[in-house]
């Protein structure tokens, strides 16, 4: 084998999709308590239970975000998350806050909706804040990977514009949006608390296993 091929062969080995096969996830949830994140926005609750980040919703509150204070760029992120039924949540990512530290939170948000008799739109992208669906509407193809009530894994994959979503090792998104990747290349990573009608609730969303690898 000459030099030139065997370098191929252990480069082809160290990178695939992206992932820097030398690096390890780490985790930034420390399974015990809310340290290195801050909440932004709204008036929901957010605790630690069984090494998972328990968020719970308060009738009148707008949408509440648990954010990461460490901010990210490219990166390879797994957790995984549990919603009850009647509650729609999402993971922001490369997010931001608008006129300060207090103020609104904006940027790509990963969705997080349970699939229901007829499907959802769980793993496509929405700009929350920041101009509505991210996912063409073509491309909201409603499925059920997704399970209900149970804990499901995510992996995103942000790399420049391009953004791809898996659920439960099935790829539902892989969005190149060049213009949000211009407003939003590097911010925090936010878990958030929907708002909710008057008179339902309280509901609860709940993440655990969060581990990231940061990419160049």
């Amino acid at each position: 084998m000459t030099k030139h091929i065997l370098s191929m062969v252990i480069l082809s080995l160290i990178v695939l999709d992206g992932q820097a096969k030398d690096k390890t996830y780490k985790s930034i949830f420390d399974g015990k308590t809310l340290k290195g994140w801050t909440q932004r926005n709204g008036t929901a609750t957010y605790r630690v239970e069984k090494n998972a980040i328990v968020g719970k919703t308060k009738e009148g509150s707008p949408n509440s975000f648990l954010c990461s204070d460490k901010l990210y760029g490219n990166f390879d992120l797994k957790f995984e998350v549990k919603v009850d039924n009647g509650l729609n949540s999402g993971v922001q990512i490369r997010s931001q806050t608008k006129d300060g530290p207090k103020g609104r939170v904006n940027g790509p948000q990963v969705e997080i909706e349970m699939s229901g008799k007829n499907g959802a739109e769980s793993g496509y992208i929405y700009g929350e804040a920041a101009g509505g669906w991210m996912t063409p509407k073509d491309k909201r193809k409603p499925h059920k990977h997704f399970k209900d009530e149970q804990w499901n894994a995510y992996r995103v994959l942000a790399q420049g514009p391009r953004i791809q979503v898996w659920i439960n090792d099935h790829q539902i998104s892989d969005l190149v949006h060049e213009e949000k990747f211009k407003s939003h290349p590097k911010g925090f990573i936010g878990l958030q608390v929907h708002g909710i009608r008057k008179g339902s609730g309280p509901f609860e969303v709940s993440w655990r296993n969060l581990e990231i690898i940061e990419l160049k």
